[in-house]
């Protein structure tokens, strides 16, 4: 069990309250409890509202993955996985949507007008929360609740309860931690439809989520209400559409989370022109279109005798749906497709089905395709979102044509509809929310992704955006054997630097790598002190020390010497010493959008110049903004990421690197070239980035060998290396890494094994695991449309000399290409060979498998990996099977 699990499980423990709210009496006196909080957070500020807002917010990332593993465990529906990313987003992204929004006191003012807006909270709201998303749903719905002031009463699923309570805890903890006032969120022990009807009656203002029947009755309460309606997405596919991209969006849209969220395309109205080509992307993408004979029986499971949705189908597997109809299709497939003609509700695979199965619909005119879609809205789908896939240069007049047909208040473009309605991930402007209004055509009070502010009904078109994109590097590179004495004269005769800090490892201190450095320092006048007490993979416990020291010395330049370990270890001291108020829980903080993380970075070098000088050919952290740092008391590896931790200077000289032994040319060798791979098919991935990374693959195939075989005989060798190494990592700086180093990180933190080397072990499986054109998962950024990882390979393979006849051949012969260079470095080629312990490795596999899922690297990965698809290869490593 993790960490965070306990953590969770403590607070389920604790959910239960001094008197459980189980009855009418219980109730009201909990109701009472909760108005009395709500009047006292009422007259705080916005800076104590916005720390408690954070401070939740933070608690509810950190919980994700035990909270969403919780969820599926309670509810048998879903994907872990999926729940996950529900769970991140919620929490960050709403935090990231709101944390500069004023719901305090005055908001808005013109003086010239005399306008002014002036927030009031509405007192206790009533929260009806889901099974389908119980604990997302219950982790945004608190969120919204303490950024405006109000108290919350929760109701939760009987079949979700203790999930949806355990996520509220862990926000009400927080909360009141960070200074709210305890009881400001509440909860329905033993959720009854009379304890629900009562809530509904009696908070202020209902905000439900679950089926019609729910949300009518939040209607019908006599409480002002915003719920949703139900969803019953129509995919138009245009025959200008990018079809690649549409087919791979619809796939991860509709499999994601097995098809629960509301948003997510029910039905894919395609053009005749182009079906056959259609159907044979969804099938070469993982998709089972069902055959007339087996369509018949999956209908019978579909709805129930009352024409109603079948309870039993929702959120399952396809192939557990399809055994239900007795149909045999194979346990691969990410969604099941049915081919047919009619849109009325007569026919069953027209409903919202809130699983993976899909309508597939053929027109032959666009105007018969937007009948069509409004058809299908019409019938069960009113106010809630559609979906256009088309050539938006070419075509507006379809957007617009579309735009003015449909009744629902979301109109994604381009764009998957699950992720694309639920805002902020493939469009900015559309609020992320995971409570969708559908205005007045779906019988709602809210037209907008509910958030904190509900007015009136808006129609929203929302295009998918790509991301701006970036490179950044060190202000200063400096390479070249021998460049070191011309590089440091900067420090004085530019920087006027008085006092430096060098931080390496003891092996360099004792065999004189710095006393080049300390001489130069010495010629110009710059007082020095090294701290050389970093060992391999640098604990937070090391950092702590230099920074004291740091502190102690006051430098205003800081020089890291060494590889991977000392210049991570010197760049956590570096903030440790510049801002010894930070919190390295926050620093450590994953981030699905780094630019959309919940802590923000200090600003960095306001004391000291940072200088980073590498002693070996392939970490690449001089050039980078990333540091990995070991938590000595739970021994977890925690990779951070901020550019605010990239060096201000790099000075890279061959000279430093000729007596690199062996076994770290080799290691550190075969590291940059992970690098150059994961950065050039990372889904972030940019065309300067990609430069960097083919010329670095290339120089370590014609240079390592050279390196290892010849050291310090060969300064030709260990120079190109070294230009290799930083390459890279310039290119992994702006593009990031994948799941290889995500497994990497863990392999090493559990059975130290050197990092370079557990990334050879792993690289050729990731390549092969990568290389597929219909993943299970597919990564979720904007600028990647569809599966081409294969191509990617090929083309990385064809620059470094590698040569074959198709993209497939490219990439196999790649493969074999770095299974001979690891041979010919003396690498072993599995995890056994290295002598890790059979029963110690499958004890710790589990625990691994979770950590490398939830390590920042994996989300750059283009296959977005499920857990169990980690732990295969790792296991397939192990054995070399």
């Amino acid at each position: 069990m993790t960490g965070k699990e306990k953590v969770v499980k403590e607070a389920v423990k604790k959910t239960v309250s001094p008197a459980i709210v189980n009855d009418k009496e219980s109730f009201e006196i909990r109701l009472k409890e909760v108005r009395e909080a709500q009047k006292e957070f009422a007259k705080m500020n916005q800076e104590q509202v916005d720390k408690i807002f954070k401070a939740a917010a933070v608690a509810a990332n950190q919980a994700r993955i035990p909270l969403a593993k919780m969820a599926h465990e309670e509810t048998g529906m879903g994907v872990v996985e999926d729940k996950v990313i529900k769970n991140h987003f919620a929490s960050e992204y709403i935090y990231n949507a709101y944390k500069n929004e004023k719901t305090c006191g005055v908001i808005e003012k013109d003086e010239a007008f005399g306008f002014t807006k002036i927030a009031e909270p509405i007192g206790v709201l009533g929260a009806v929360i889901p099974t389908t998303n119980p604990t997302s749903t219950a982790i945004f719905k608190t969120l919204i609740a303490l950024k405006t002031r109000n108290a919350m009463m929760i109701s939760p699923h009987p079949r979700a309860k203790k999930s949806t309570i355990a996520a509220a805890k862990v926000v009400l903890d927080a909360a009141v931690k960070a200074g709210a006032p305890e009881g400001i969120i509440a909860w329905i022990d033993e959720p009854s439809l009379e304890l629900t009807n009562l809530l509904m009656a009696e908070s202020d203002t209902i905000l439900a989520t679950g089926g019609p029947g729910m949300v009518n009755a939040a209607y019908s309460s006599g409480t002002p209400a915003i719920g949703v309606g139900a969803g019953n997405v129509p995919a138009i596919l245009d025959e200008s559409c990018d079809m690649k991209m549409a087919v791979s969006s619809i796939i991860m849209s509709k499999s994601f989370d097995n098809g629960m969220i509301c948003a997510s395309e029910q039905s894919v109205i395609v053009p005749e022109k182009m079906y056959d080509a259609v159907k044979k992307e969804f099938i070469l993408r993982g998709s089972y279109v069902l055959t007339a004979e087996e369509a018949d029986k999956v209908r019978k499971v579909i709805v129930n005798e009352k024409g109603a949705l079948n309870a039993a189908i929702v959120g399952q597997k396809p192939c557990t749906i399809a055994k239900m109809a007795g149909v045999t299709i194979p346990e691969s497939a990410r969604i099941m497709i049915a081919e047919v003609e009619e849109v009325d509700f007569v026919e069953p695979f027209a409903h919202e089905k809130l699983s993976p199965i899909l309508a597939m619909y053929k027109y032959k005119t666009f105007d018969e395709a937007v009948a069509k879609a409004e058809r299908l809205v019409e019938q069960g789908g009113y106010g809630h979102t559609s979906a256009l896939y088309v050539d938006t240069v070419k075509h507006p007049e379809k957007i617009e044509q579309f735009t003015a047909a449909m009744k629902t208040c979301r109109l994604v473009i381009n764009s998957p509809s699950s992720h694309g309605g639920i805002g902020d991930l493939y469009n900015f402007k559309l609020k992320p929310s995971l409570t969708l209004g559908c205005g007045s055509w779906g019988g709602n009070a809210v037209s907008e992704n509910v958030g904190i502010k509900h007015l009136i009904n808006i129609k929203t078109v929302a295009e998918r955006r790509e991301n701006m994109l970036w490179f950044r590097a060190p202000e200063k590179v400096y390479f070249k054997k021998g460049s070191m004495g011309v590089a440091m004269r900067e420090f004085k005769e530019v920087m006027d630097k008085k006092k430096a800090f060098i931080v390496t490892d003891s092996f360099l201190y004792k065999n004189g790598y710095t006393k080049h450095i300390t001489d130069l320092l010495d010629e110009m006048g710059i007082t020095h002190t090294t701290f050389y007490n970093v060992a391999p993979d640098p604990t937070l416990e090391c950092a702590q020390e230099g920074a004291k020291a740091m502190t102690a010395f006051e430098p205003d330049l800081i020089i890291a010497v060494g590889g991977g370990s000392a210049m991570d270890a010197a760049k956590i001291m570096w903030v440790l010493y510049e801002h010894p108020e930070v919190d390295f829980q926050d620093l450590a903080m994953r981030f699905m959008d780094i630019r959309k993380r919940v802590y923000t970075f200090p600003k960095m070098g306001e004391k000291a110049y940072f200088c980073a000088v590498p002693t070996s050919a392939g970490t690449g952290s001089e050039v980078t903004p990333f540091a990995v740092i070991t938590d000595q008391d739970t021994g977890i590896k925690y990779p951070l990421a901020d550019y605010e931790l990239m060096p201000n200077m790099a000075i890279v000289d061959a000279d430093y690197m000729m007596e690199m032994p062996k076994g770290l040319t080799a290691a550190s060798g075969i590291d940059a070239l992970t690098h150059a791979l994961e950065a050039y098919v990372s889904m972030l991935r940019t065309e300067p980035a990609d430069g960097m990374a083919l010329q670095a693959g290339k120089a370590i195939f014609n240079y390592l060998p050279r390196a290892y075989k010849n050291g310090k005989e060969d300064p030709e060798a260990r120079e190109k290396m070294a230009i290799a190494s930083t390459m890279a990592g310039m290119s992994f700086a702006n593009a990031f890494l994948g799941v290889c180093h995500s497994m990497a990180h863990k392999l090493g933190a559990f059975h130290h094994i050197a990092h370079g080397v557990a990334n050879a072990l792993l690289i050729t499986e990731v390549i092969k695991y990568n290389s597929v054109d219909a993943p299970a998962k597919m990564g979720t950024f904007p600028q990647y449309k569809y599966p081409n990882t294969l191509e990617r390979y090929a083309e990385f393979a064809s620059f470094c000399g590698i040569k074959g006849n198709t993209d497939k051949e490219k990439v196999d012969n790649l493969v074999k290409a770095i299974e001979d260079l690891k041979a010919e470095l003396g690498i072993p080629k599995t995890i056994k060979e290295m002598g890790i312990d059979e029963a110690k490795f499958l004890e710790t596999l589990d625990e691994m498998t979770e950590q490398a899922f939830d390590d920042q690297c994996t989300g750059a990965n283009p296959r977005y990996p499920l857990m169990s698809e980690i732990k295969d290869m790792y296991l397939k490593v192990y054995y070399g099977k």
